[in-house]
């Protein structure tokens, strides 16, 4: 299809971008321009040939990073001449050019320094990898799994610079598991070194075998003790404090109370499970209590799925609420509070428009010194609606740490609210409702991020101006992840561009999302517990999430056998119709925990990818001239037969077995089969962004939207497991062997399994 006559919606689709991502590039007008051209001058290099779908993503992927036009002609000839074909040698070439931004370009340091014509082969690779576990034998029969496998990793690298990092890992994890075999227990028990901190102090813990959200609820902060507010840096002290505090102990008895705070507006993200381990983990660690409050005081956003959903997932996270309370509990309280505040002469009725009062120096009201009686009677009439939205709001007379003056208490919405209904119009906002909720439920810790500090000296001034019981607030950093946004409104655009499904695709970073993906929830927990308590903002990347999920799962997923891309091995010296039990045991580190059946027959499955119909160097699994063993059946195949389709692709083998015992030498690899499968699909989830930060406009100047992964997902609908999983409950994980952890879709039915690949069996080191 040439470029200069489709139209540019099939233009791209015929290159293998998904008919979203097409429609996502046609609304950014560089990228759209920049692309047609490269399709256009790679076309013209390969003719009839046109640009297949690993062409057509090298294209799609070098333009969208491209910084410098002058430069897409010389990238997209390398690309279309198979010079550049791996994403680790466009990656080089990208930062080559942008790092040589002078011309001439030195083609021979080009093509040196991005690999161009540089080819690695399996056999390179396990050959290599081999040289190097042999050099660290000694020392991995020592330590075993605890040696620092990442070593390994780097030495294999270092003389394969342009190999497929996922292969270099899959074959190091099968020489190990080669060399020592499956974890034992001794293996399995955990030594970990935790660090905890506060604004105050750090200090470290040792700990052996006990859980690391254990160790984070039984650590005493250094925060005051209950009563002892007083005693906190800030805090304000007036006369009737002592007394207020004498009242709150009397009701509390001394204990600590805590409270997770959400907006019913959206869905919990990897950030707010922080906030809850943090709120419920230090109540609980001090035998105290934890509310969940709904923060309901804005009824145009709130939806009830937002008010279950966000129920669901603090509960997912193995936590119980004292009691789930909500701000619009309070309405009637704080409305007569706002009025208080009005006849104390700390607020006023104002009726500067909103845009007026944006930007960084809005002018001061002209209604601030009004009559408290006038205030009073415009209060009211705003509470009879006799005002439009708009018209009029409630300020206090306070200016917050960041210099905003005289922030809004209350404003007009004629909303109907989800529990109110229409008896309420007007509305408190949360720099008023956020620490009178807090005192009317005498909360002794408020746990805040750190963006809130900017609102601790009004926290304490409106607590102090009503001469009500005042908590204390405490801050600790945010926690973020590289490669995801969870803002709500992107989330939002991301669902409504059809990128998404919903809040709970398995690419988000949403607590549902995470949940369907197969994270356990105990992984979460250990990830927030290593971030720590921190006052500083923590940027993490995710394959330290992976890794917690990998150590619970290793330890919980039953394991199963699956077969992605399946190839017919027929057993020719096995009689039709037999069918013996062979029993797999569910964890073969502990086999005290439990088995099951599969069945096999004269027909198994096995994955195309560990058969070669040539033998090469250094490949240990099945040819026509290398047997090779088969997972806890106890026989070894070797190949009779090479069977091909009219296109000359392999199709089946025919083979003869043998007990292991009978071979004539031990099979260099076992690999995995199934026998009288059934067929399911598989989801396999990548990085839903390109870049680290897809927020930041230094690094994708087009936008979130411009830096989608095309290949984020695949798709294969036609795998094979074992009969062993077939009653899975959805969420029910299990560890496909040799092929990595994946847990039960909900889009799963009685005749079709749906499995979501959680992670990878090991980390992969380009991730890093």
């Amino acid at each position: 299809m040439r470029a200069d006559m489709a139209d540019p919606l099939t233009l791209f689709t015929s290159i293998g971008l998904s008919e979203q991502k097409a429609k996502e590039t046609l609304k950014n007008d560089a990228l759209c321009s920049a692309l047609k051209d490269a399709i256009a001058q790679a076309q013209r290099v390969l003719g009839a040939a046109g640009v297949d779908k690993a062409t057509g993503t090298l294209l799609y992927t070098m333009t969208s990073r491209l910084r410098d036009p002058k430069r897409l002609g010389f990238l997209t000839d390398h690309i279309a001449q198979r010079k550049i074909c791996t994403e680790l040698q466009l990656a080089a070439a990208l930062e080559f050019v942008k790092s040589h931004p002078q011309d001439p370009i030195n083609q021979q340091e080009f093509e040196s320094l991005c690999g161009v014509g540089v080819v690695i082969t399996p056999e390179q690779i396990e050959d290599k990898v081999e040289k190097v576990i042999k050099k660290h034998k000694d020392q991995l029969l020592l330590e075993r799994y605890r040696f620092n496998m990442g070593l390994l990793m780097g030495e294999a690298r270092g003389g394969l610079m342009w190999a497929d990092g996922k292969m270099i890992k899959n074959e190091v994890d099968m020489q190990v598991l080669h060399l020592l075999g499956p974890k034992t227990e001794a293996d399995l028990e955990k030594k970990t070194k935790v660090t905890f901190h506060t604004a105050q102090h750090s200090w470290e813990l040792k700990i052996e075998g006990r859980s690391l959200m254990d160790e984070l609820r039984g650590v005493a902060l250094n925060f005051h003790k209950p009563g002892e507010n007083y005693k906190t840096e800030g805090y304000v002290v007036t006369p009737k404090t002592m007394d207020l505090l004498k009242q709150h102990l009397e009701f509390t008895g001394g204990q600590i109370r805590t409270r997770f705070p959400p907006e019913p507006n959206g869905i919990l993200h990897i950030g707010h499970a922080k906030a809850i381990n943090f709120n419920f983990g230090y109540a609980k660690a001090n035998d105290g209590i934890c509310y969940l409050r709904y923060d309901d005081t804005n009824p145009e956003k709130e939806e009830e799925k937002y008010f279950t959903a966000i129920k669901d997932m603090v509960e997912w996270l193995g936590y119980k609420p004292y009691e789930i309370t909500h701000a619009s509990d309070n309405f009637q309280r704080l409305y007569d509070l706002a009025v208080d505040l009005i006849r104390r002469g700390h607020a006023y009725v104002c009726h500067q428009r909103g845009e007026e009062l944006k930007g960084h120096n809005p002018p001061p009201s002209p209604w601030r010194e009004r009559p408290v009686e006038e205030s009073l009677v415009l209060f009211d009439r705003m509470r009879r609606g006799l005002f439009a939205e708009g018209e009029a709001t409630v300020r206090m007379k306070i200016v917050m740490e960041d210099g905003k003056m005289d922030p809004v208490a209350y404003r007009i919405k004629y909303t109907a609210h989800h529990r109110t209904g229409d008896a309420w119009c007007i509305y408190p906002t949360y720099d008023y409702t956020h620490c009178l909720c807090d005192s009317i439920e005498n909360i002794t810790h408020s746990l805040c991020t750190k963006e809130f500090q900017a609102r601790r000296s009004s926290y304490f001034w409106l607590c102090n101006a009503l001469d009500v019981y005042c908590p204390v607030q405490w801050e600790y950093g945010r926690l973020n992840l590289t490669y995801t946004v969870v803002s709500k409104r992107k989330i939002i655009k991301l669902v409504e561009e059809g990128t998404v499904r919903d809040w709970d695709d398995p690419r988000l970073f949403t607590l549902t999302a995470l949940r369907r993906r197969g994270f356990p929830s105990e992984a979460i927990n250990n990830f927030c517990a290593k971030v720590g308590v921190t006052v500083a903002q923590a940027t993490m990347e995710p394959h330290m999430l992976e890794s917690c999920v990998r150590d619970v799962l290793n330890d919980h997923a039953p394991r199963a056998m699956a077969v992605l891309e399946p190839l017919k091995v027929t057993i020719t010296n096995l009689p039709e119709g037999i069918r013996n039990d062979v029993r797999v045991p569910d964890f073969p580190a502990n086999e005290f925990m439990g088995s099951h059946v599969v069945p096999f027959t004269r027909t198994i499955f096995i994955e195309q990818s560990d058969f070669r119909e040539m033998m090469e160097k250094g490949y240990k699994r099945l040819t026509p001239d290398q047997p090779v063993g088969l997972r806890h059946a106890g026989y070894v195949i070797s190949v009779q037969k090479v069977i091909k389709d009219a296109q000359g692709r392999v199709v089946e083998l025919e083979v003869h077995c043998c007990s292991s015992n009978e071979a004539a030498e031990k099979p260099k690899a076992f690999i995995h089969w199934v026998s009288e499968p059934q067929k399911c699909e598989i989801r396999l989830y990548e990085r839903l962004f390109l870049h680290k930060n897809p927020e930041d406009p230094s690094e994708v100047p087009g936008g979130f939207l411009s830096d989608i992964n095309p290949n984020s997902l695949q798709v294969i609908d036609s795998a094979l497991v074992d009969i062993s999983v077939s009653k899975a409950k959805v969420f029910d994980k299990f560890q496909f062997e040799r092929v990595g952890y994946f847990a039960l879709d909900p889009d799963s039915t009685a005749d079709k399994l749906v499995f979501n690949r959680t992670v990878t069996l090991k980390e992969d080191p380009g991730k890093m």
